[in-house]
């Protein structure tokens, strides 16, 4: 942007520096200087020495933070969404070169021994479709980065987040409905040709074309694939969308999640959900490590204890405490739940393909694995996801987001001793997104704070202080998030 539009946009940032509130009286000036692909939504304090990055559709308001708020800086929030963005993308990518590599010797596929640590940087094996192949990815068991110069692609792990966060961007709103649910799913996806959907996401979105809305669409009786993974690797994000509140979070998330799982796959996807919210209240006295058995055991809290996913959570804790070896501790759990089918697991006799290696279940108990294991650490915690089994990029997906988040896009630069892409191909996957589906990090974690900002206001109760570039979040329990419709 330049010339007039940059003069005028240099003006409106100079008129709120001196009166904040005048910036609700000049938002249709904001919306005609800013047009250009990636930045009408926002004004930027670069160059300026100060001010804040705000959503011009969204009204400020005054607030009064209380002395218990949480105060939380935007601009420092920006670079953890950043961080998420990027540690999700390596992450999925690594994890897809052994996706689906082993699930194991029950059935009429099998698989051989699983990866230990000794195969990291080894030649990859083929995966259950692999026909023989290793990964078209990679040849080799190893970190999948992309160069400054290139372009992450999208992947099932990272689009429908995308998907679900423009939604929520182009409808002001916190929370989504089921009809805008399905207008945004049958407006993005692609309708017949590879539309990468498996499972539960592909019969949610036949049942769509079919005119159903969401919860329906993740109801057993209309989606006999509602236990399969799908949701926990689609709404994790709504946890960054509530800092601190999972209360909110989990309102936000109620029926992305219902509208592909139920029953233990929901269980596991608010887990997920709850991690994520967490991360903003973590102990910055305490090692990654502390912290992330902190958020996990909170989180498990939201688990019922009759259930497989609070018993499988159990299960691999403690084999973690005894100081097990994480292959050994991958190993019983295969055992336990797709072999012995305990705790109440009985996937594998229902006889699904490839003993249900897509389930909510068996994918849940993995990630677990390569979260207590890695102990906080990027890397190692994606190795282990890598290298663990089943849909092994969903894991490494989860965790690599969240890991991503918690340290920053320098965080994870200073872990891999490299810079990456900033640019994202949101149509590999999916369709009719503006700019020929090319987005950047910058330009995503900007509609991301923005959606916070509203979250704020509209369902904590909070305030965004504009003047010191902060949010000021209600504690735990001090308001009643609206319910979804």
């Amino acid at each position: 942007m330049g010339g007039k539009a940059a003069t005028k946009k240099y003006m409106i940032i100079k008129q709120f520096r001196r009166n904040p509130r005048r910036i609700i009286t000049i938002t249709i000036f904001i919306s005609m200087a800013l047009v250009s692909c990636q930045d009408f939504h926002q004004v930027d304090k670069s160059g300026i020495g100060g001010g804040a990055v705000i959503d011009y559709r969204l009204e400020y308001k005054a607030y009064s933070p209380a002395s218990s708020d949480k105060i939380i800086s935007r601009s420092h929030y920006r670079d953890k969404l950043y961080g998420f963005w990027l540690g999700e993308c390596l992450a999925n990518w690594t994890g897809l070169v052994t996706e689906m590599d082993k699930i194991g010797n029950i059935g009429k596929i099998q698989t051989g021994d699983f990866y230990t640590r000794e195969d990291w940087g080894k030649p990859d094996q083929p995966s259950i479709w692999g026909e023989g192949k290793p990964s078209s990815i990679s040849p080799t068991i190893d970190f999948i980065v992309e160069k400054e110069d290139g372009i992450w692609g999208a992947d099932d792990d990272t689009d429908i987040e995308y998907l679900y966060q423009e939604l929520l961007y182009e409808h002001q709103t916190s929370l989504l409905t089921g009809a805008q649910i399905r207008d945004g799913w049958l407006k993005h996806i692609k309708a017949d040709e590879e539309n990468y959907l498996w499972v539960s996401n592909q019969k949610a979105f036949d049942l769509m074309k079919e005119g159903m809305v969401p919860p329906a669409t993740g109801d057993p009786a209309n989606n006999p694939e509602y236990e399969m993974i799908d949701a926990q690797l689609t709404t994790e994000i709504f946890g960054l969308f509530a800092p601190s509140r999972p209360d909110i979070a989990l309102a936000m998330a109620h029926l992305p999640i219902q509208t592909t799982a139920r029953n233990n796959a929901e269980q596991i996807s608010e887990f997920y959900v709850t991690m994520y919210s967490l991360a903003s209240s973590i102990d910055e006295n305490r090692s990654l490590k502390e912290n992330i058995l902190w958020m996990a055991d909170e989180s498990r809290k939201g688990i019922p204890n009759d259930t497989y996913p609070a018993k499988m959570y159990d299960f691999v804790r403690s084999r973690y405490m005894a100081n097990i070896a994480w292959e050994q501790t991958r190993d019983e759990v295969y055992k336990r739940y797709q072999v012995d089918q305990s705790d109440g697991y009985d996937m594998t006799s229902k006889e699904r393909y490839c003993n249900g290696c897509f389930a909510a279940g068996i994918n849940f108990a993995s990630s677990i694995v390569s979260l207590f294991y890695g102990e906080g650490d990027i890397k190692e915690t994606i190795k282990i996801g890598a290298l663990a089994g089943w849909d092994a990029d969903n894991p490494t997906s989860t965790w690599g987001g969240l890991l991503g988040f918690m340290i920053g896009k320098e965080g994870v630069e200073k872990a891999f001793k490299r810079k990456f892409s900033d640019r994202f191909n949101i149509h590999r996957t999916r369709i009719g997104f503006s700019n020929n589906g090319i987005d950047t990090f910058n330009a995503m974690t900007a509609k991301g704070m923005f959606i916070v900002d509203r979250v704020v206001q509209e369902q904590m109760g909070g305030g965004v202080d504009l003047q010191n570039d902060r949010w000021c979040i209600p504690v735990f329990g001090s308001s009643v998030p609206a319910q979804p419709k």
